[in-house]
């Protein structure tokens, strides 16, 4: 899986988590960008991340990403 498709797979997910298929989603995207997303929602896009890869973050992961971008490239390391 490139990195492409898992963030198409990911923004996906986002949308379903925040229940908004019009969200603009990038690389630099961040938490306060998304109306909604707060500590419960993120740990229910982290969960259903995990889910949809098969991965599990550490609980730095969880806490630690800055943006979308960052997010991507922690799936990537655990996927590949």
């Amino acid at each position: 899986m490139n990195r492409d498709e898992v963030f198409s797979k990911v923004v996906e997910i986002i949308k379903d988590v925040f229940d908004n298929d019009d969200l603009e989603i990038s690389n630099d995207t961040v938490a306060k960008d998304v109306e909604g997303w707060d500590s419960l929602n993120h740990l229910q896009l982290m969960n259903e991340i995990e889910d949809e890869f098969d991965i599990t973050f550490t609980m730095g992961e969880v806490q630690g990403f800055s943006n979308v971008g960052e997010l991507i490239d922690s799936v990537m390391a655990h996927v590949s």
